[in-house]
């Protein structure tokens, strides 16, 4: 884990490629979400860094079939797909609900387009699913008036995920959906090293009447402190809400035996291995897990009510990605000030927003392995979740 006191290297933008790699590690862990609406949370990323980015085309029609436990399982398949081709290395990424972004450096080009290349070839042939694909040079972000600018958020001690800021990222992702700095599929039959990945844990229904999701970002042109305004007020409401409004209770989401998800889970990693020889090994070793958990037994490197914890500890709820989003299990009464206060802002000129309204989260997961303390859980709404939510931003 990063020493929190460390000096971020953003400043060395022409340096070695050993600076570059350490930039991210060198960023101070920040364990205050409030305290990253602060304009100065945020360091500048080297100039000789990329950004990859990609979704689903048309991820509302997957939704519209009951398909967003697929579309979050291939959206987190980006982050899950590059870990493992970085050996672990840590490195900045973002979930989306339909897709992922990152930031790595210059060094990395080559495993990251290659990355993104198999993912792309397997979305295809193993669903049916478009999978679009860019990786862009941070100096074309630059060249083109935005920034990209990333920090550390830790919600629980060993785990953190990157934030961004900047307005990179988002013109980024824009450019990706007009076709430019394109990555083109991978020959047929490559397949992308997605051990860890996972969507094993059963729906989590709202405990205080609705789960929310929520989208806000900077209007174009907008004065920036005007939507760290707006941020901070929508920050502080969801402080009020039980745990912040986190989904996921503090012991850990249930876990069914079947799950729910394991088809789905066999078909995205069974790689070579026959998809039923894979869903049938799931089948043994969730057994196992579900068993564990149900009984409270532990091993000697693994107890399941400490992981289970964990699972909510390290939940990936509410974040920053060149704005603001959340998933909150809310009541009526906090929805409706939620809204005031986005209405108000978008009156202004200040933002755009989405909002979603649905009666369960989902968990998708990245576990690269049972025994660390940094396995990966992303939450979003059960019925299209931010999907729904980025689609009212056209709107607005």
């Amino acid at each position: 884990m990063a020493d929190p006191a460390a000096t971020p290297k953003a400043t060395d933008q022409t340096g070695s490629a050993g600076a570059e790699v350490d930039f991210y590690a060198s960023l101070p862990l920040q364990s205050d979400f409030a305290a990253l609406v602060a304009e100065d949370s945020f360091a500048p990323v080297p100039d000789d860094w990329l950004v990859g980015t990609a979704d689903i085309v048309a991820s509302t029609d997957v939704i519209a079939r009951g398909g967003y436990k697929t579309v979050n399982m291939i959206g987190a398949s980006v982050v899950a797909a590059l870990s493992n081709a970085l050996e672990g290395r840590p490195f900045a990424f973002v979930f989306g609900g339909d897709g992922a972004s990152f930031a790595v450096p210059g060094a990395d080009r080559q495993v990251a387009r290659q990355t993104l290349a198999a993912l792309r070839c397997w979305a295809e042939e193993e669903f049916a699913i478009p999978l679009r694909a860019a990786l862009i040079p941070v100096t074309e972000i630059r060249a083109a008036g935005a920034d990209l600018r990333l920090a550390r958020f830790s919600p629980a001690p060993g785990m953190d995920y990157a934030m961004f800021a900047g307005g990179g990222l988002a013109w980024a992702e824009a450019r990706m959906k007009d076709g430019a700095f394109a990555v083109d599929p991978a020959a047929p039959g490559a397949r992308p090293d997605l051990d860890g990945l996972s969507c094993r844990w059963s729906n989590l229904r709202a405990q205080n009447g609705l789960i929310l999701s929520l989208v806000v970002q900077q209007a174009p042109d907008a004065d920036p402190a005007g939507f760290r305004d707006v941020a901070a007020q929508i920050v502080e409401i969801a402080a009020h809400l039980a745990r912040g409004g986190h989904p996921i209770p503090p012991t850990g989401p249930r876990v069914r035996w079947p799950p729910a998800g394991l088809g789905l889970e066999a078909r995205a990693t069974h790689g070579t291995t026959p998809t039923g020889l894979r869903k049938a090994r799931l089948l043994v070793s969730h057994l196992m897990i579900w068993v564990l958990m149900r009984s409270g037994l532990r091993l000697p490197r693994f107890d399941p009510r400490h992981y289970a914890a964990r699972v909510s500890a390290n939940a990936d709820f509410r974040k920053f990605d060149d704005g603001l989003k959340m998933t909150l299990d809310c009541d009526a009464a906090t929805r409706d000030r939620i809204t005031a206060v986005l209405e108000t802002g978008a009156a202004a000129g200040f933002i755009r927003y989405g909002l979603f309204e649905q009666d369960e989260a989902l968990v998708t997961c990245f576990v690269p392995s049972v025994t660390r303390e940094d396995h990966v859980h992303f939450v979003d709404g059960a019925a299209g979740g931010y999907t729904r939510a980025a689609l009212q931003l056209k709107s607005r």
